[in-house]
């Protein structure tokens, strides 16, 4: 039965609905349906309490199963930027390989200023700060599930559907949903989800506040985030012309490209050849399934909703699937031609994001909706195997750490207790050689020595090269100084003396026991801390 007004689409009570005013209002007039009425007229009898209990319920869960590792992989650069703001005496040496990337972003000052603002350490504010990242993006998931489905338990179902799935891969692009510590992504993300609720709620004004917001801590996320928002701000206005206004969404636009022409030095090349997920025609074909499916999902989501009256929904699906297209194209466009090659590192691929993470929303709440419903136990097999899975293949995948490094516990991992001597017990300025392949030796688990043990080190040839591929300049740097490490299982006292030398490294973390000469001050039965004399 057909409603009389445009605003039955808006599941907000405020006489601002996303369509008033809109062309579509003719379209919504013929499409709503009683369900949208009635699920208009539960919204707004939501209690806070309740919505905020169970989001908090679902962010607990979501954090003890995809666990917590600070100063992992990225936070290498982000909580090492975040220690050097606060002590600008650390490192000494080799700081470009963390403060030039960290230029772009306003990460590393605003979480400095909170910890001397609040008092509280440094390693409790990110600790804070990923829990409430975490808790605003299943909030934001909430909301935007509110204005896509009538039944209650079928939003639930997708707020624990994305909670659960935090550390789901996303295709071949090397990221994660969630990070397994507080990264700038995350906290973009959530910013940029709390933009498209807005956005559904016919709210621009406050989603384009988010949207600059997101810009300052992660632009290149940022702008996958605006890209998306001027698709569905478009399918919402009845005016979707992606020819004509392409250019408007590119994420290319919104930075400068005379550069991304310059002819690449055979370091950074070297440094990009390491990252193979920035080659999309080197993907394998599971890679490419992951990254075209979500896209036919939503074109099929799209015709379902519109077959059945889901105007919302149906728009929804249209702007997730036109975007993902479009920025498909212009993937493949940037990474196929041979003089766009300095564009590799920016991944376009990165769109894939959010199309995952409105993906696993969408397919939790058609799974509440048609399977769970109000069944406990459905739903208590659901939140098992969802929850278990993901829980068994992060122990595997950091089998040598605890789940949860939380601030105050000693470190289990032989390599962070290495790290933490190192911390309070060697001079600020020591500056270490260690194994270049270090963060993937057995047990270490891909965690950062700067960030760790808050001393500079030379560079490494696992993670470093990210950054020389966003930051070219550093190549010969890099590139000159894992040469000269090449071979370090094998070396001698003569081999760290020429490292001294020629780079003035006057410490080393080798394998127990170490090499003769070495005074070394610190081991155990897996690792020492020598002073090269």
């Amino acid at each position: 039965m057909p409603v009389s007004s445009a605003r039955v689409l808006s599941s907000d009570p405020s006489p601002k609905g996303p369509l008033q005013g809109d062309k579509l209002g003719n379209v919504a007039h013929s499409s709503a349906t009683l369900p949208e009425v009635a699920a208009k007229s539960r919204l707004r009898h939501e209690h806070f309490p309740s919505q905020f209990l169970g989001v908090l319920v679902f962010t607990v869960l979501g954090f003890l199963v995809m666990g917590y590792h600070p100063g992992l992989e990225d936070d290498g650069v982000y909580l090492t930027a975040v220690k050097a703001e606060l002590n600008p005496v650390l490192f000494a040496h080799g700081e470009s390989f963390f403060r030039l990337q960290m230029e772009a972003t306003l990460f590393d000052w605003a979480m400095a200023h909170f910890v001397q603002w609040t008092r509280v350490p440094v390693e409790w504010a990110e600790l804070l700060w990923q829990l409430g990242s975490l808790f605003t993006i299943l909030w934001a998931a909430k909301r935007i599930a509110n204005r896509l489905f009538v039944e209650e338990y079928a939003r639930w179902a997708g707020v624990a559907m994305v909670a659960a799935m935090f550390t789901l891969p996303v295709a071949g692009t090397a990221l994660l949903m969630a990070d397994q510590h507080l990264h700038p992504r995350t906290m973009a993300t959530a910013i940029i989800l709390l933009a498209v609720e807005r956005i559904l709620s016919g709210r621009r004004r406050p989603a384009a506040l988010l949207l600059g917001t997101a810009l300052v801590l992660h632009p290149l996320m940022a702008a996958m985030g605006i890209s998306f928002c001027l698709f569905l701000l478009m399918t919402f206005s009845d005016a979707l012309r992606a020819k004509h206004r392409a250019r408007s969404s590119s994420p290319a636009i919104v930075m400068p490209l005379g550069w991304a022409f310059e002819p690449a030095g055979p370091a950074w090349r070297k440094a990009l050849d390491t990252r193979r997920y920035l080659w999309l025609y080197k993907w394998t074909w599971y890679q490419w399934a992951g990254a075209l499916i979500p896209l036919f999902f939503f074109w099929a989501i799209w015709r379902r909703a519109r077959s059945r009256g889901e105007f919302v929904l149906e728009r929804f699906a249209v702007a997730v699937f036109v975007y993902g297209v479009f920025q498909q194209v212009v993937a493949m466009a940037l990474l196929g031609c041979a003089p766009l090659v300095r564009l590799a590192p920016f991944q376009p691929m990165r769109y894939l994001h959010l199309v995952y993470l409105f993906l696993v929303l969408v397919c939790g709440c058609f799974l509440g909706k048609l399977v769970l419903q109000r069944n406990v136990w459905r739903w208590a097999a659901f939140l098992v195997a969802a929850n278990g899975c993901m829980f068994a293949w992060q122990r595997m995948e950091f089998s040598a750490s605890p789940q949860l490094e939380l601030p105050g516990l000693e470190p289990a991992n032989p390599w962070l207790q290495a790290f933490a001597w190192i911390r309070t017990n060697t001079p600020v300025d020591a500056y270490f050689a260690l194994d270049p392949q270090y963060m993937e030796a057995p047990g270490e688990d891909y965690h950062s020595f700067r960030a760790l043990a808050e001393r500079s080190q030379m560079a490494d040839a696992v993670k470093d090269p990210s950054v020389v591929t966003m930051v070219p300049e550093l190549g010969s740097v890099w590139d000159r100084q894992v040469t000269a490490e090449t071979g370090w299982t094998r070396f001698r006292l003569a081999d760290f003396e020429r490292l001294k030398t020629n780079f003035g490294a006057d410490w080393a973390l080798v394998s127990y026991p170490p090499p003769d000469g070495l005074g070394c001050r610190w081991h155990d039965r897996k690792l020492a801390v020598c002073r090269i004399p």
